[in-house]
């Protein structure tokens, strides 16, 4: 995720200030601009340094900036010296080499000039995000509140904040809330004895309290004081019951211990939206803590690839889908396209209870599929295809609009006219936009498999140079020169660069989100 701060180095210097020209290190809009030949400089100064390494180009870096800013300047208002600075990794590749950044935005915090192992930013990217996961990582678990106007100021500067009231502050109870509210980055915690907050938050004994400027707005803790119960607590009522899909909330959304989400596309211009998303946030009452509910505006331009992901147009939605993200992601589809809470309901309690068979979405065979010298496969012509035990079957799993499979298509259609007369060699394309197969898991694109010939339906992951030359040693092999065994894969990730203009990056990063 990227941001795109154009700027001038006059500019910064007459309108957005500096530090002393000695430190020869800029300050834009509060966010230090960090090079190779300032950086171990800026570590020296700041003890407590947030960086960001991000590329000119990228969307997500875009969208983080105003939040980065944000929270630059909410730091500063403090009096805080933790800083925030950034790294244009385009620009600087060494200082993104020496620091393994391997996508965009990439951020980590260095504490006391240690560039040994610095801390990798794992929160959301709101600025109040960022500004607590800071101040969780150098100060206390949790802030001691001595009077009532301390926990107001928590609570009320918060979106969402943890109290704990212990009369006894050294009692077991209390050790086991701190040691949860170490556990958890991305949301301020704080401790009272005081009776004047306890008659605050009218609480008569020991307890902890959720405090949040959503939904209910408040939720009590009910049971025994132990660091998991908290944690599943505060795991159930830390996220609105419906949140809506952006930029900023992502984060919170894949980061989060909730992998089985349900999603709503529901464009915002519709006829009676509110009552369709009241509907939605009627049924996520009965699945806090089990499924997660989530809102995407299909109206919204950066959203149409998710929409292109779950296979929908624009002009099907309101739709409902729910997609799973444990080891394998897989997706679900109701069977009745009316959204009433009652229909939500009965969806989310049969897949609860394993009653409902994942989705696969598939064109049609079209009537000429195998006319050209690369077949092209969906999803209803796959299987009999490439485990036909004759055949020798190399297919390449493609998106429409990935700029690596552009530049692999002049290459790829070579192949197949180079054994379009063979005997047992077939070369083959499936669009993984369009088309999803149970048997096989793309995850970037292009991915390029091949399934040997005989009964024992092997299949082999081509990881050679994407050359003619390079496949057709491959296939001359019987898939050994370059090729990698499924079972062999496990810890074997294709990292691909982004092309110039940054758009397979950014599109593959939401594909990789959902």
């Amino acid at each position: 995720m990227k941001t795109a701060l154009l700027w001038s180095p006059l500019f910064c210097l007459l309108l957005l200030g500096r530090v002393s020209a000695d430190e020869e290190i800029e300050d834009e809009e509060g966010v230090l601009v960090l090079k190779g030949a300032n950086f171990d400089r800026a570590l020296e100064r700041f003890p407590h340094l947030l960086v960001e390494f991000y590329a000119p180009w990228c969307g997500h870096c875009k969208a983080l900036a105003p939040e980065y800013v944000k929270a630059a300047a909410k730091l500063k208002s403090e009096g805080s010296e933790i800083r925030l600075a950034k790294v244009d990794a385009t620009e600087e590749s060494d200082l993104a080499q020496q620091f393994g950044v391997r996508g965009y935005p990439t951020i980590k915090f260095f504490k006391n000039g240690d560039k040994s192992s610095p801390k990798e930013y794992t929160a959301g990217r709101e600025a109040e995000d960022i500004v607590n996961w800071l101040k969780k990582r150098t100060g206390p678990a949790a802030t001691s509140l001595t009077d009532v106007a301390a926990a107001e100021g928590l609570v009320e500067g918060s979106e969402v904040a943890v109290i704990g009231f212990f009369k006894d502050a050294e009692s077991d109870a209390a050790k086991q809330f701190l040691l949860a509210a170490e556990s958890v980055d991305d949301i301020p915690f704080g401790i009272t004895s005081s009776s004047e907050v306890f008659a605050k938050y009218q609480l008569s004994k020991d307890g902890v309290a959720l405090f949040k400027k959503f939904d209910e707005g408040r939720n009590n803790f009910d049971g025994e004081i132990t660091k998991e119960n908290l944690l599943n607590f505060i795991k159930s009522n830390q996220l609105p019951l419906v949140i809506e899909f952006t930029e900023q909330t992502a984060p919170k959304i894949f980061g989060g211990e909730i992998k089985t989400h349900i999603l709503l596309f529901l464009p915002k211009s519709v006829t009676d939206y509110q009552g369709k998303l009241d509907n939605f946030k009627t049924a996520a009452e009965s699945f806090k803590g089990k499924i997660l509910f989530i809102f995407i505006d299909s109206d919204h331009s950066d959203n149409q690839r998710i929409l292109e992901f779950f296979g929908l147009k624009k002009e099907e939605c309101p739709a409902i889908r729910l997609i799973t993200l444990e080891e394998e992601m897989t997706k679900y589809k109701p069977e009745s396209d009316e959204l009433t809470p009652e229909n939500i309901r009965d969806f989310c309690n049969k897949f609860l209870e394993g009653k409902v068979k994942p989705h696969l979405m598939s064109q049609d065979v079209s009537d000429d599929w195998d006319k050209q010298p690369v077949k092209v496969l969906v999803g209803k012509n796959f299987e009999e295809v490439a485990f036909d035990e004759t055949k020798n079957v190399f297919v390449e799993f493609y998106a429409p609009w990935c700029g690596h499979c552009k530049q692999l298509a002049p290459i790829w259609d070579k192949l197949g006219e180079t054994y379009k007369d063979h005997e047992n060699i077939v070369i083959a394309k499936m669009d993984s936009t369009a088309n999803e197969v149970e048997t096989v898991k793309v995850h970037s694109f292009p991915t390029l498999k091949f399934f040997p010939a005989g009964p024992e339906r092997t299949v082999i992951d081509y990881n050679g140079e994407r050359t003619l030359e390079g496949f057709k040693k491959f296939l001359e092999s019987g898939g050994k020169d370059g090729g990698v065994d499924e079972e062999d894969l496990e810890d074997l990730e294709d990292i691909e660069e982004p092309d110039v203009e940054g758009e397979e990056e950014e599109a593959t990063a939401k594909k990789d989100e959902l």
